[in-house]
């Protein structure tokens, strides 16, 4: 099998978020063969047709070449209000603004944390939603909806449970499958 890059992209701005944690427990649990290199966001301004008339933001356009160089997306969301965080939304405007429709076509998976009982469910839908008009190709299943997060991580952030490792790993597989079934790959 080819080596696989993931971009992984965390929805949440907060150093303690139990979703970076999520996405860093993918780091860790990437089968051989593949690498999920963390995107940070917190530089991509707010969106507006002026500054982009003007010319792509230089955090816009670094976060696009690594999104462009790789073989497919894992974006990890929070809940926030019944849907993705705001600056998540953002990030998926500002790249479905960039030339060369980087998205279109690109495999990707999802996962979310919550310390409710749907365990962003609901931001999953929706993310689904955002991603239609972009074209980007979200992997169904297996769904990793950790609720009651905060029972399942650490002090420390790390994520702790077992059996969500055991999906994250699972969600991880199937990623690099579908991801070599949409590239024309064999496995």
């Amino acid at each position: 099998m080819a080596d696989m890059q993931i971009a992984g992209i965390a929805g949440s701005l907060r150093r303690g978020s139990i979703n970076r944690g999520l996405l860093r427990a993918a780091v860790s649990l990437a089968p051989a063969g593949m690498t999920i290199e963390t995107l940070d966001i917190a530089a991509v301004p707010l969106y507006n047709g002026d500054v982009e008339a003007a010319g792509i933001p230089a955090p816009v356009t670094a976060l696009a070449e690594r999104v462009r160089a790789a073989d497919a997306l894992l974006i990890v969301t929070p809940e926030y209000n019944f849907s993705v965080p705001g600056v998540l939304k953002n990030t998926i405007d500002w790249l479905s603004r960039v030339p060369g429709s980087i998205l279109s076509g690109k495999p990707a998976a999802m996962m979310s944390a919550s310390p409710g009982l749907l365990g962003g469910a609901r931001a999953q839908y929706h993310l689904r939603q955002i991603a239609l008009f972009s074209n980007m190709l979200f992997l169904v299943r297996p769904e990793v909806i950790v609720m009651r997060a905060t029972e399942k991580f650490d002090a420390n952030g790390e994520l702790t449970d077992e059996k969500t490792r055991e999906k994250v790993a699972e969600l991880l597989a199937a990623l690099r499958v579908w991801t070599d079934r949409l590239l024309g790959r064999s496995a």
